[in-house]
């Protein structure tokens, strides 16, 4: 009878670890030593680098709060609960992160186990003019009176964001209303944007609706959906920017490098949708015009639709189904009368038949493309250009060679390109040939999917030089609630491990992983995130280990 209990006592206790397992993937927690962000900010806050945040929900930054986010700082979204950061029209964020330090917002989800969608995204609104009639209206993605943007001041200014990288967001609440990577509603020029990557967004990568604010430095990275998508009047500027497809991965409603309308029905309602870009690589799916290997709902470079005036420069678009697709009556009179520009721009690897193309009879877009003032070309295949490996999505090297076609033809003698804004460049497309012109280096991450951010933060000080022994101390306080400290102290260097377990011995914060020389040391543990309980922390180095018992009481 008793080896029948405990067999079954066994049985149960299998079924219990197994519950356990199966909910951690269904239900899956946020990281430990999260800070949770959920509901309103309404005063000035700041988000520090030695802590990670969970946006739980919609949080908003409310009109007249601003939200400071430290260099290095780590952001998740939360998949449940789609969380999204918006920053409403009066609000403002100040997320400066720097070349070493970029400020990420990314996934909760575990390394491997990340895709697009998992998240909503960042969503910045402002009081910048729209061509909505009324002047305001009500952003993408589900959110109400939260999403109410536009105005009349075209000065006005969201903050800045720069140095950012957005990571796995993109979230359709309902066909055709979606969250992007980054958001921009009637965002002002005064607002700073520049050095920001997105990667892996279910919907766009960027989208402007309206306003007039630039951008310098953009990186759209396995995009579902388009990678830079203009709506309702936004007459920005834009310089330096590439777009990187995964051939695996389209979205059913047609995917373009550039797609670009005045508004949904295409009034010519002003202001009209009148972006400058210059300086930009759009490298689509193909390798070369035979390759069929890729998601059938590719479509276009540049879809320019809907009575959008979108003019580019200086620009290179190569490997994509269709080159340049000038669609409707009112973009194809723009193009003839020359509101609407496309000048000193590149196609290579785009089949004859596809490279620029309209649907309005009796107008050859190919030969307006290429009439001799514009300084236009094409290239049978993406080899001609004399890329330095452009397909290579891992380790991207979309330069020109030293002999590349692309080096010394840059032109910004059009009278649109006066502006300061523009950097005065000699060659076409993203980047230049020289390694100090590649602006993507150092804050760049071409493999999010695999990247444990849990690592990144530092929690623990060193407080003094070499102990006499080895020891791990009682954490103080205990019990405690949400957080505590504790210390240990480590005679000679070692590689160190200082992990906590809750009672059933599974894993739930790796405090340390590295190695460290002789000192005493504290460390934070915050356990605001997980349930009242009895937990452990075990320190490990090279030839001793530690345990000891802890309570979190809520």
């Amino acid at each position: 009878m008793k080896k029948h209990l405990n067999k079954i006592s066994w049985i149960c206790r299998i079924l219990m670890v197994l519950a356990i397992f199966i909910s951690s993937i269904l239900f899956a927690q946020p990281p430990a030593n999260v800070v949770v962000l959920q509901g309103r900010i309404a005063r000035d806050s700041t988000l520090t680098a030695d802590k990670q945040y969970l946006l739980r929900g919609f949080v908003t930054v409310e009109r007249g709060a601003t939200l400071r986010i430290e260099p290095g700082t780590v952001i998740y979204g939360e998949k449940e609960t789609k969380g999204t950061l918006i920053i409403k029209r009066g609000g403002k964020i100040y997320a400066n992160g720097t070349k070493d330090k970029p400020i990420v917002f990314t996934s909760a989800q575990a390394p491997g186990q990340r895709s697009a969608g998992d998240w909503g995204g960042v969503i910045i609104l402002g009081e910048a003019p729209i061509n909505v009639p009324g002047g305001t209206a009500v952003i993408e993605g589900g959110l109400g009176d939260d999403g109410i943007y536009g105005g009349n001041n075209p000065d006005d200014s969201s903050g800045v964001f720069r140095y950012v990288r957005i990571e796995f967001t993109g979230i359709p609440y309902q066909p055709d209303n979606e969250i992007n990577g980054l958001t921009l509603g009637g965002v002002g020029r005064k607002t700073l944007i520049e050095y920001v990557q997105v990667s892996y967004s279910g919907d766009d990568a960027f989208e402007w609706f309206g306003g007039n604010v630039n951008a310098k430095y953009l990186i759209s990275y396995k995009t579902l959906d388009d990678d830079f998508d203009s709506d309702f009047g936004w007459s920005g500027k834009v310089q330096f920017a590439l777009a990187l497809r995964d051939p695996n991965i389209a979205d059913i409603s047609g995917s373009n490098g550039f797609e670009s309308d005045n508004d949904g029905t295409g009034t010519t309602n002003t202001p009209r949708t009148s972006p400058i870009l210059s300086n930009v690589t759009l490298i689509g799916p193909m390798p070369d015009t035979t390759f069929t290997g890729y998601n059938p709902n590719y479509k276009r470079g540049a879809h320019i639709r809907r009575s959008s005036r979108l003019s580019f420069y200086n620009s290179v678009v190569l490997g994509w189904p269709v080159g340049i697709y000038l669609d409707g009556s009112n973009v194809v009179n723009d193009a003839q009368n020359d509101t609407l520009q496309i000048r000193n721009v590149i196609l290579a690897g785009i089949k004859s038949a596809n490279q620029v193309t309209t649907n309005v009879s009796g107008f050859n877009a190919k030969d307006w493309f290429l009439r001799s003032q514009y300084n236009n070309r094409i290239y049978s295949t993406v080899n001609e250009i004399k890329l330095s490996d452009p397909f290579n999505l891992s380790n991207p090297k979309p330069i020109p060679l030293s002999d590349s076609p692309l080096i010394g033809i840059a032109d910004f003698t059009n009278q649109r390109l006066q502006d300061p804004f523009f950097a005065k460049v000699n060659w076409v497309g993203a980047f230049g040939p020289d390694s100090t012109q590649r602006w993507d280096l150092g804050w760049t991450n071409y493999d999010p999917q695999n990247t444990d951010y849990s690592r990144f933060v530092k929690v623990y000080d060193k407080v003094s030089e070499t102990p006499s022994k080895f020891e791990l101390k009682q954490n103080y306080p205990n019990p405690f609630n949400p957080e505590t400290t504790i210390e240990f102290a480590l005679p000679r260097s070692s590689n160190v491990t200082l992990i906590v377990y809750n009672s059933l011995g599974q894993e739930v914060a790796k405090l340390i992983n590295e190695h460290l020389s002789a000192g005493s040391y504290k460390v934070k543990f915050d356990g605001g995130n997980l349930p009242s309980g009895v937990y452990f922390y075990k320190l490990t180095t090279d030839d001793q280990s530690s345990v000891k018992k802890m309570i979190l009481i809520k």
